[in-house]
């Protein structure tokens, strides 16, 4: 058909930049789209990713072994692979979308880097997803990746039981989906097999790596707002007032927040963070100073504070300071096991006279 004909090779010719357009508005649509790690439909949209991705895996193999080994634009092989990129850049649009928005990205930018690494290199990586054993090394990634946050989402329980559950519920999977795809193409399976075993190691090992080091995002849980304030009182109405500072346009650029502070006056620390509904947990707020002479952060006290699942702004609670020295401080807002759900960084400057405050409600 003409159409179908003029439309393939318009397609083939302006392959690249259609291909980056569909990627740039695909992130922009998660990013739109994605709201909550604990909505059903979300994790129905990035399973059926999964399950196309693993079904076209197979597809294109299977149809190799049979011979339609085509790689023209016209053969069958081309749409598959094309296809299965798709599938791949958008589960990694989710992904980097939903894990950014749980990092601290001065903490867990190595994590966010490779995450958007993986994503911009689908679109260059084309010839490579012809490669059983690449194709099977990021399909077990994606499984991983997803298994980290839905797990804890399912049994309302984080810590590192649960992901290295995590890990064991992808290699279950993966191990399901290898046993199909044995199956259908035995000869090319066994000649990648030991690449693949490898791979998928090499993946485990550097998953691992990355949450015992505390640069994987806490997800499911993320910082829906924070910040320092002067004062905090919850309302009759169960909402909060803070009183801030006036800021310039200046100060948005601050990556310390100046906070003019009169001495034996109150500092506050609020957070609103996120949690999965049935996910309570308790968190740390810790608070830090920074040590010129050493060029150390030394912790001044750590506050616990409980966090109940659920709410889609976050779940609204701080902790206070009135004993404060001049210089930066930071507030590290963390799980129990250490991970950085965010940070709160200011600088503490000293007055003679309370600064002019205004309200605002939370």
């Amino acid at each position: 058909m003409f159409l179908t004909r003029y439309a393939r090779d318009f397609y083939t010719r302006f392959e690249h930049r259609i291909s980056s357009l569909f990627l740039v508005a695909g992130f922009i649509f998660d990013a739109f789209t994605l709201k909550r790690v604990d909505n059903l439909w979300e994790n129905v949209w990035i399973g059926s990713y999964l399950i196309i991705i693993g079904f076209f895996i197979v597809l294109t193999h299977t149809k190799e072994v049979e011979g339609d080994d085509e790689r023209g634009p016209s053969g069958a092989h081309f749409w598959y692979v094309n296809i299965l990129q798709f599938a791949f850049g958008g589960v990694f649009s989710a992904y980097l979308v939903l894990y950014f928005r749980s990092a601290d990205i001065v903490v867990a930018w190595p994590f966010i880097a490779l995450l958007a690494l993986i994503f911009i290199a689908n679109e260059f990586l084309k010839k490579h997803y012809v490669r059983l054993s690449f194709q099977i090394s990021l399909f077990f990634l994606s499984i991983y990746w997803f298994a980290i946050f839905l797990v804890p989402v399912l049994l309302h329980k984080i810590g590192a039981v649960v992901f290295i559950l995590s890990g064991v519920v992808s290699l279950i999977i993966i191990k399901l989906f290898v046993n199909v795809l044995f199956y259908f193409t035995k000869d090319k399976f066994i000649q990648s097999r030991n690449l693949i075993v490898s791979l998928i190691a090499g993946v485990i090992v550097l998953v691992n790596f990355l949450y015992f080091t505390n640069l994987i995002p806490p997800i499911p849980l993320s910082l829906k707002d924070g910040g320092i304030y002067h004062m905090v009182q919850k309302t009759k109405d169960g909402n909060y007032m803070v009183t801030h500072e006036e800021k310039k346009w200046s100060d948005y650029f601050k990556f310390y927040t100046d906070i003019h502070y009169l001495s034996g006056t109150p500092v506050y620390a609020w957070s609103a963070i996120f949690s999965p509904k049935n996910l309570n947990l308790t968190i740390l707020h810790e608070w830090q100073r920074y040590i010129s002479d050493k060029d150390i952060w030394q912790t001044q006290r750590v506050i616990q504070l409980p966090v109940v699942g659920g709410r889609d702004g976050g779940f609204r609670t701080y902790s206070v300071r009135s004993d404060l020295n001049p210089g930066k401080w930071r507030v590290n807002i963390k799980t129990e096991s250490g991970q950085i759900i965010g940070r709160l960084r200011f600088n503490i400057v000293p007055v003679d006279a309370e600064p002019i405050l205004q309200t605002m409600l939370k």
